[in-house]
């Protein structure tokens, strides 16, 4: 909805004086409403190239520095309070969609070429990328892992792990980084802290690394109340589902809904061999219940 503004503002805009500008994330009202749900977006951006990137239309995206522009105007529709990127662009790229957006912002270093960035319209008040312990093994972690701490609305923390494991066909690396990230969440998974895992975990839910997290205590969103199979990759015909929204403590009893984003931009029509999608995997989305 437009911005209202009274008589006595538009006269000091016609007489030359300025306005300050109000931020997306302030309200008219006094007595704002408290939030009644927290939407959750997962989603590997494949670097901000669109894919496939060698459309001519996807490389000319890039060229005329469209994509940032591109990615939040399409997430904006599902007015997202917390997105985890994997793969991300550089931090200049990220930075704009989170401006865009109104989001608050902080990056994952990656232990290769593939950062993770967390985007929260809540304010970040602790963040630690590897949050091991010790320094990062040099086998593991290369794409991205890091932990944040957000202020929510009524003033309790949420924490958030921001991850994109190891890909690759064989698991021995991504079992080795799962069991490092479970040890290292023992103390707050064991507190029933309201938790969230988000990204790219590179595996499917029939394998022993998914076992792993329900061991531990996690829930999977989309298992709990999704339809159908969900698959998250890739953009044109979906077949495996690898990226999740988990839950863990207080949070996970609220889901209400959970899916992959097969729709909009996200989704490449298979028909236009001109088009191009914003990624090779679709957003996954998962929104909870916070009146619960």
């Amino acid at each position: 909805m437009a911005n209202l503004i009274s008589r006595r503002q538009f006269a000091g805009i016609a007489g030359g004086v300025a306005l300050p500008l109000l931020s997306p994330a302030l309200s008219f009202s006094n007595s704002p409403e408290p939030q009644k749900t927290l939407r959750v977006i997962a989603y590997n951006i494949y670097g901000g190239k669109g894919w496939p990137k060698e459309r001519p239309l996807a490389r000319q995206a890039v060229a005329k520095k469209q994509m940032a522009a591109r990615l939040a105007q399409e997430l904006e529709l599902y007015a997202p309070d917390i997105i985890c990127f994997s793969e991300s662009p550089s931090e200049s790229i990220t930075q704009d969609i989170a401006k865009r957006l109104g989001l608050n912002h902080v990056r994952f270093p990656s232990g290769g070429s593939w950062p993770g960035t967390l985007l929260s319209r809540f304010e970040i008040t602790q963040s630690q990328n590897v949050p091991l312990g010790f320094q990062r093994p040099p086998k593991l972690f290369t794409r991205h892992w890091g932990r944040a701490e957000l202020l929510m609305p009524n003033k309790t923390t949420l924490v958030v792990h921001s991850a994109h494991l190891f890909p690759t066909a064989d698991p021995t690396n991504r079992l080795a980084e799962i069991r490092a990230m479970v040890k290292s969440m023992q103390t707050d998974l064991q507190s029933g802290k309201s938790m969230l895992l988000i990204g790219d975990l590179n595996h499917s839910p029939d394998t022993k690394e998914y076992k792993l997290w329900m061991e531990a205590g996690w829930i999977d969103t989309f298992a709990k109340v999704g339809v159908g199979e969900g698959p998250t990759i890739k953009a044109d015909i979906p077949k495996w589902r690898i990226d999740y929204v988990l839950a863990a403590g207080g949070i996970a009893n609220q889901v209400v809904e959970s899916r992959p984003l097969f729709e909009g931009g996200f989704r490449l029509n298979v028909q236009d061999p001109q088009s191009f999608a914003l990624s090779d995997h679709l957003p996954q989305l998962a929104v909870f219940d916070l009146s619960k």
